[in-house]
């Protein structure tokens, strides 16, 4: 049943909520990210398109993520490429083909709309040669592996990329040249390990140049929100956020002071009415024989015998009570705990911690939920009682 202290409740988490998600965004947007765990931290000059704001990043340098939580960077004339390492001292990114099909992208490669360029120096000419031996055969010459490709990348199929000047002293045997003069940025870690699938291209940028920054371990970005200039800043901490810190200590003691004060208006009305009803009896005054007496006060809620008669029920440890009630006792407004006895109002069937009703009811003959009021005192003898209580303190059990 959805009653007024659940809406207090889902009131109260919402607020904190709120508050939280918002400090969460205007606090330090501009933070390191990654795609996963272990993959390279994303920050200037690089922003994660989607996680960070357009202010974070530099133009050209637009990274995402794809399904498999590679971080994916996009060049306009070659296409997609996996980023492995970002080296921000030396202003170095290492890019791997995702798709592990370096051959078939790399004799078309291009960096021309790019930000990038190949890495130590000018990139390299190099002969892209198809052998028809396994690639295995081939770990003693000077030539770095292209798997994959059309019709090649088999066991019986190897594309190699070797520089001109090598291929003319070394020519690997069962090979041929599919294509001459190809300028790729291949990584020379290859030349060490023969294959080494996420090293394959060396980029490097010259704009922005960061490296002051991070010489002396600082943020490097802009300077404001519209403003061009690179500046360098100090890393966010990586604890809590200072906005986040301020919206829990706001969202915990707004919706806390407002539940104080409307649960204080709430028993300052029932003191008041109670103190009204017995007025109100006072002034109601019969007459008999000429003599005017004053009958006693009326008594507003309900007599201790009347009370105990409502039944009673020690709480299982699932905590399950019947419809309409739910865990929460609508008076104290706290969760019920296993073991604790719980009384109910037959007429409705509400339940209530035993000792949060027996009060209510000394004061208010309705139910706090429903406000029904019983037509006439509901009463059982002791044997019935205890064998309602039993009763229900078995069904909770079980449940």
């Amino acid at each position: 049943m959805f009653t007024s202290a659940s809406a207090t409740h889902l009131l109260f988490l919402s607020i904190l909520l709120f508050i939280i998600s918002s400090a969460l965004a205007a606090d330090d947007a501009c933070r390191p990210v990654a795609c996963k765990d272990v993959g390279p931290e994303i920050r200037f000059p690089f922003r994660l398109k989607g996680r960070q704001p357009a202010r974070c990043g530099y133009r050209g340098f637009d990274l995402t993520c794809n399904a498999r939580g590679e971080t994916i960077l996009t060049l306009p004339n070659s296409g997609e490429f996996a980023v492995s390492d970002i080296v921000y001292m030396s202003q170095i990114v290492y890019l791997y083909d995702p798709d592990f099909c370096p051959a078939k992208k790399l004799l078309n490669f291009s960096l021309a709309g790019s930000a990038f360029r190949g890495a130590r120096g000018a990139s390299q000419r190099y002969t892209i040669l198809q052998c028809s031996r396994d690639w295995s055969e081939y770990t003693s010459y000077r030539a770095i592996p292209l798997f994959c490709g059309e019709n090649m990348g088999s066991s019986n199929n190897t594309v190699l990329a070797m520089t001109p000047r090598t291929y003319a002293h070394e020519k690997p045997p069962a090979c041929r040249p599919v294509k001459k003069n190809v300028t790729i940025p291949l990584s020379w870690d290859v030349f060490y390990q023969f294959w080494e699938p996420f090293k394959q291209l060396e980029l490097t940028w010259d704009k922005p140049d960061c490296r002051n920054c991070e010489a002396e371990d600082q943020l490097c970005g802009f300077g404001g929100d519209s403003g061009g200039d690179i500046v360098c800043s100090k890393f966010p901490s990586k604890g809590i956020p200072r906005g986040v810190k301020y919206g829990i200590t706001i969202g915990i003691g707004i919706p806390g002071l407002v539940c104080t004060i409307g649960l204080a208006c709430f028993a300052c009305g029932k003191i008041r009415d109670f103190r009204l009803n017995r007025r109100l009896s006072s002034m109601n005054l019969s007459t008999t024989g000429g003599i005017t007496v004053q009958p006693p006060l009326a008594i507003a809620g309900l007599d201790r015998q009347t009370i105990e008669s409502y039944p009673v029920t020690v709480l299982g440890e699932s905590r399950r009570l019947p419809k309409p009630n739910d865990g929460l006792c609508p008076i104290c407004l706290s969760e019920y705990e296993a073991k604790e006895t719980l009384r109910s109002i037959p007429e409705c069937n509400h339940y209530f911690h035993a000792d949060c009703i027996d009060e209510w009811l000394k004061l208010n003959a309705t139910c706090p939920l429903c406000r029904n009021s019983p037509e006439s005192p509901w009463t059982n003898t002791p044997c019935s009682s205890m064998s309602l209580s039993s009763t229900s303190l078995a069904s909770s059990s079980g449940t």
